[in-house]
């Protein structure tokens, strides 16, 4: 939840946060399959709220699409509700759609892993709860060797004070968020959860990785 967050942020800046986790009415979520199309392949990642991971991914090259959702639960049609306020299992989550060609799975990875913060357990940064966990859903063998050999290797580098906390799970099924959260950052460029929490993720992915944002996006503020 954000309320310790956003009441911080109203005394010190005198302006009224909206949150990832803001109660507000929406459809029902749909379950929605996980077949490669086209060529592309397929990542799941959860890493806080789904706002920020989406926008960070979108800018990726060989990123063809990416949609937010709810995975890791074991209830039917979860709703936004539902899930920010911890009635359900589920975690926010975003579902990528990539050319291998163009962008690997690897490097997908080490994006998620540097623009969040993997040591951290059921939360991310004002984020409180289970369902803003740090996990990856491997589609495959292959992830699931890379993403564990990837954790063994931040863990074993000594860049973190803290071990990495991020869970690998087998891929189960994905549950397309409503349609009001999708591509979030875009349609709601003022929202001071955007300005203050996303937009830092977004710049944190452009430093390091100047050579994996797509042009249209390098030089935006």
């Amino acid at each position: 939840m954000h309320i310790v967050y956003t009441l911080l942020a109203s005394l010190l800046l005198n302006v009224s946060l909206a949150s990832c986790s803001e109660a507000s009415s929406g459809t029902q979520s749909v379950d929605i399959s996980v077949e490669i199309q086209n060529g592309n392949e397929v990542a799941t990642f959860a890493g806080g709220c789904f706002w920020c991971v989406e926008a960070v991914f979108e800018r990726v090259i060989g990123v063809n699409n990416v949609v937010s959702g709810y995975i890791g639960g074991k209830e039917q049609n979860p709703t936004y509700d539902q899930v920010s306020y911890g009635k359900t299992s589920h975690a926010e989550a975003i579902q990528i759609y990539y050319d291998p060609k163009v962008i690997s799975y690897q490097q997908l990875l080490e994006i998620f892993f540097y623009t969040h913060d993997p040591t951290q357990v059921d939360r991310q940064g004002p984020d409180v709860g289970a369902h803003y966990r740090t996990e990856v859903f491997y589609h495959d063998e292959g992830q699931r060797k890379l993403a564990t050999d990837y954790i063994a290797a931040l863990n074993k580098s000594g860049k973190y004070k803290r071990p990495i906390a991020t869970k690998v799970t087998a891929y189960d099924k994905f549950w397309l968020a409503e349609d009001y959260h999708q591509n979030y950052y875009e349609l709601n460029p003022g929202n001071p959860y955007i300005i203050n929490i996303a937009i830092p993720k977004v710049y944190k992915l452009k430093s390091k990785f100047p050579d994996l944002v797509k042009k249209k996006y390098a030089s935006e503020k």
